[in-house]
């Protein structure tokens, strides 16, 4: 059987250098960092493209910078509406495979429901809406794609809150954390082992129905709840004391140059009657999350 080559963008980010280690269980992955290409510069990622002929390409780089897309948003643009439009169209032209990672911030945040992947898009800010342009190229161009979208991605490596709660728990003894922003807090290592799954769901020629996925794990909570989680998770490892008071405040107490979805709840029927084998809660994933961390 030959192996499948796999082109791993975004490998330095969360997702990126999570999906790293399983995917080269089951192929030979390809993962061209920063400085050997520019993926923002469209002519270089087709030439690589035409160099390495991948089997499969699982897209996780994307301009993540919430705040600054708002006033850079043709960078975010770039990495997130035609950087998934180039890499569908290539996919489309050879029939292969394009697992890309997309966000909650697609839908308007509005209601208390969970958002179905039948849920009218409606982002409320840059980000979410370059998010929502390479979704919506990746459904017009590609037929074999599989688009995850996921919500308050954290782990133990780049920029988010649980590395900035670790932080700044130990430096301060009352943090005042959003408490009516509702989502799913998703371990980067969730999203590998379910696109891990997937990858080999195809390799042995079961079918993986193609379109829009919600991968989040099971349950919902707010910023603070899940700030209070993380100072619970450290004690509890031995991670350090963590005596910090944790003051809920509204949004509105929180101002920021991007609008955020007071409802991030996204549903997860459509992933867990597909894959069974996700069904994790939130807090299960925290668990196995610090369960790594301090691994010997």
């Amino acid at each position: 059987m030959l192996t499948m080559k796999i082109l791993l963008t975004g490998v330095t980010g969360q997702v990126g250098s999570a999906l790293l280690r399983p995917l080269q269980r089951l192929g030979r992955v390809i993962y061209p960092t920063r400085t050997q290409l520019d993926l923002s510069d469209a002519s270089a990622v087709a030439r690589y493209l035409e160099r390495n002929s991948p089997d499969l390409i699982v897209n996780p780089a994307a301009w993540t910078q919430v705040d600054c897309a708002e006033t850079d948003p043709d960078a975010a643009y770039g990495l997130n509406a035609l950087l998934p439009e180039q890499l569908a169209r290539y996919c489309a032209d050879r029939d292969i495979w394009l697992i890309h990672y997309s966000t909650d911030y697609v839908y308007s945040g509005a209601g208390t429901e969970p958002f179905t992947e039948a849920s009218v898009p409606a982002p409320l800010n840059v980000y979410g809406e370059t998010k929502l342009a390479g979704d919506e190229a990746i459904q017009a161009l590609c037929q074999k794609h599989l688009i995850l979208r996921t919500s308050w991605v954290y782990s133990h490596s780049g920029h988010n809150f649980l590395k900035t709660m670790l932080r700044v728990g130990k430096e301060r003894d009352e943090l005042r954390v959003v408490n009516d922003q509702v989502g799913t807090p998703t371990s980067a290592e969730f999203l590998a082992d379910v696109t891990a799954q997937m990858v080999d769901y195809m390799q042995v020629n079961q079918e993986i129905p193609a379109g829009v996925y919600h991968a989040v794990p099971s349950g919902y909570t707010t910023w603070a709840d899940f700030a209070e989680a993380i100072f619970a998770m450290a004690r509890e490892s031995g991670l350090g004391e963590y005596i910090v008071t944790v003051k809920g405040i509204p949004t509105s107490e929180y101002p920021t140059p991007a609008v955020r979805p007071l409802n991030s709840r996204l549903c997860n029927d459509k992933l867990l009657n597909v894959m069974p084998n996700s069904d994790f809660s939130w807090g299960q994933c925290l668990t196995n999350s610090f369960a790594a961390l301090v691994k010997p």
